[in-house]
């Protein structure tokens, strides 16, 4: 059960309460900007939500939902109407067809690490760390993210959250912060 104790919002002094499988539910937007607006403000405030792709049996117009604590419902709901950004719906997980699917998959190469979040992968050369390749998705700012950051380090590379506009963008960004994870000295 400790998976589930990043979503609890940190206070100073208090251990974080255990968020039961049940007790979950799913922020579901209308686009890619609202999901990475909520997600910014809902951690501005300490909460430690989850971006994933939305089940089957909620998906809308949205590859993404948020994952919360439902017992925290009416609190983030509040927070999110004070930031004009409510959801189009909330979904409480109610069994195992309704989990969220993880974004990323990792896979070394050897001398190569690539991981993908979503629809876009990022290559790195480990020794170097390096980023040798970017590929997938099929936004307008996926060449220019490519142009940006492939032959640069990852501590030399621009984060793609600062350049891109679009849902591959925004992959792109957490497979950045997850290459650095995975790349970390």
């Amino acid at each position: 059960m400790a998976f589930f104790n990043f979503f609890k919002r940190s206070a100073p002094g208090q251990r974080p309460v255990e968020v039961s499988h049940e007790d979950r539910g799913f922020l579901v937007f209308e686009n890619t900007s609202e999901v990475i607006q909520a997600e910014n403000r809902l951690k501005k405030e300490g909460w430690h939500v989850q971006v994933m792709g939305p089940p089957p049996e909620i998906h809308s117009g949205c590859d993404l939902v948020i994952t919360f604590p439902l017992i925290e419902e009416l609190n983030i709901l509040r927070l999110l109407e004070q930031a004009d950004l409510t959801p189009l719906s909330v979904v409480p997980v109610t069994g195992p067809l309704l989990e969220p699917v993880g974004l990323f998959q990792v896979k070394d190469f050897g001398e190569h690490l690539m991981v993908r979040a979503a629809n876009m992968k990022l290559v790195v050369e480990k020794k170097s760390r390096r980023i040798v390749n970017i590929s997938g998705g099929g936004c307008p700012d996926v060449p220019y993210l490519a142009q940006e950051m492939v032959g640069r380090t990852l501590d030399d590379a621009p984060r793609p959250r600062d350049i891109g506009h679009t849902l591959c963008g925004y992959a792109l960004e957490l497979a950045f912060a997850e290459t650095l994870n995975q790349c970390a000295p």
